[in-house]
């Protein structure tokens, strides 16, 4: 038994399908992903610099290696995150009336 599907059936699931892949696009943007991972490890290393022992921060030749480098890295997250707010993933153009998609 086959299936009739009209024009505008047609038409309703390819916006359908546009609307889902961009909200993936935007869920899987490259910049969500490395600023949730830096600001996820920048707390955890900013963690063991503020646990850092005396001992650890001698080794480091008196510095808190451990303190700096994970607020380095939560900066460098929020950046990435700013970014993301600041300038989204644009939607892909709509074709205009009459132009086809090969």
């Amino acid at each position: 038994m086959s299936e009739h599907f009209s024009e505008r059936d047609l038409q309703q699931e390819v916006s359908d399908l546009e609307t889902r892949s961009t909200t993936a696009a935007r869920l899987f943007d490259i910049r969500r992903i490395i600023g949730g991972l830096f600001v996820l490890y920048g707390v955890i290393v900013t963690i063991a610099g503020f646990t850092a022992s005396d001992a650890d921060i001698d080794k480091a030749q008196g510095v808190n290696i451990n303190l700096w480098t994970g607020l380095g890295m939560l900066v460098l997250g929020l950046l990435f995150l700013l970014w993301l707010k600041l300038r989204p993933t644009a939607p892909p153009p709509e074709p205009l009336p009459g132009e086809r998609e090969e």
